[in-house]
């Protein structure tokens, strides 16, 4: 739906506004909100978070599609509460986070026992010249963003200051506008978040299926009517009677470490380098491996990638390179198939866990012979790649909605469409 401007409009006098309709005002923060954070505490540490108390303690983990999930808050006691009365909450308070990851925003409503916020968070009260339920949608517009930009508030900065804050610029139309454009974006983004949610939706059917015809086609086969026989291990099942048992030792062999730490990869680079993260995104300008591998992550938690070609490694990686004649993206899938199994059995220790490599290195693993492994790999080549392409094709459309989203907001914020009547 093509919705149209207003009449005429003004310059704004703000650089990250623009115009506006002739009608509006721009007003500045510190004189139109009672704008409130905690400094600190009297020394309140997370061991006087309770599960059931006399206040609400809101956090920005308790944020939840711009309401706040009441059953995730924890309580703090009477006298703390009572603390700092400039932070009590009220139903039609709205909330943003000033740390960590700034601008997230949650209004107060539901509330009916005392509540009061952490020190990441600012209590946004309006005095007269407009209502929350407006101004959420200006705080999530671009609006808000580029004056964060402007301010160097961006995401390396991880911290609204109240001083700055006070001195954001937005845009004020009357309070029914107000009303109507919270409305219109209620309602338009509800349906643009539906259809966002199919995509994702869609994604994980698509993924579950990818994952589903690896795991069938590298334990099955191929051949529907091959005779099966119990492989003896409980998380493969029964496997074609013609496959042979082996273990992964005797397959590949152990390339000895970098010496690199994975601080070392960049955003870009000449070749790919690989870490323990499940994502391979980093790259680096010289390659110390070149061959067809595999890449098994060492630390934290079970990971698994295939090149063909040069690449670097981390040292919290094991790189693997095919020995005798096994297809070395056969195992690849195969590993893959089976890596929560590697994860849950296979990775221990205190705090950051590591691969134990007696397990992995003795696993069990049913070959096929060589020219049935080469028939699998291109199957589920093939089959992979139709699925990728859906998968991609729904990842663009999701981005596709977002920006429909952001943009329909700041249009409306900054009154460039005319929703008046479509918010009614």
């Amino acid at each position: 739906m093509k919705w149209k401007p207003y009449p005429k409009y003004k310059d704004s006098g703000v650089e990250w506004i623009g115009e506006v309709p002739e009608h509006w005002d721009v007003k500045i923060v510190k004189y139109t909100t009672y704008l409130k954070g905690r400094v600190g505490w009297k020394g309140l540490t997370s061991e006087e978070y309770q599960e059931d108390g006399y206040a609400y303690l809101v956090t920005g983990t308790d944020f939840l599609s711009k309401y706040i999930d009441w059953n995730k808050c924890h309580y703090v006691e009477q006298a703390r509460y009572n603390d700092d009365p400039f932070i009590q909450l009220r139903n039609g308070d709205l909330l943003i986070t000033k740390d960590g990851t700034i601008g997230k925003l949650a209004l107060v409503e539901d509330l009916d026992e005392p509540a009061c916020l952490n020190s990441g968070i600012f209590l946004v009260r309006p005095k007269n010249s407009y209502i929350t339920e407006y101004f959420y949608w200006v705080l999530g517009s671009d609006v808000f963003a580029v004056f964060c930009d402007l301010s160097s508030l961006g995401s390396t900065i991880q911290h609204l200051y109240q001083n700055v804050f006070e001195n954001f610029v937005f845009p004020v139309p009357s309070i029914p506008e107000q009303k109507s454009i919270a409305a219109f974006l209620d309602r338009e983004t509800a349906k643009i978040d539906t259809l966002i949610t199919k995509q994702e939706r869609l994604i994980e059917l698509l993924l579950e299926r990818r994952k589903a015809l690896i795991s069938h086609a590298v334990t099955k086969g191929l051949d529907p009517n091959a005779k099966m026989k119990d492989s003896g291990v409980e998380w493969i099942g029964e496997i074609p009677k013609k496959w042979k048992l082996d273990k992964i030792k005797h397959n590949v062999l152990i390339m000895g470490k970098s010496g690199l730490p994975a601080s070392e990869g960049k955003e870009e680079g000449l070749y790919p380098f690989f870490t323990s993260s499940r994502e391979q995104n980093k790259f680096i300008d010289f390659a110390i491996f070149e061959d067809e591998c595999l890449i098994m992550g060492n630390g934290g938690s079970a990971s698994i990638h295939y090149i063909n070609g040069k690449f670097s490694a981390s040292n919290d990686c094991l790189v693997l390179k095919r020995q005798k004649n096994i297809i070395i993206k056969f195992l690849y899938y195969l590993i893959f198939s089976n890596i929560k199994t590697i994860d849950d059995l296979g990775f221990s220790g205190i705090g950051l866990r590591h691969l134990q490599k007696d397990f992995f290195y003795n696993m069990s693993i049913y070959l096929p012979a060589t020219s049935e492994q080469l028939g699998i790999v291109s199957y589920i080549d093939r089959e992979t790649t139709k699925i990728d392409t859906l998968i991609e094709k729904s990842h663009r459309s999701i981005k596709l909605l977002r920006e429909r989203r952001k943009a329909l907001i700041s249009a409306a914020v900054t009154g460039k469409i005319d929703v008046r009547e479509a918010g009614a």
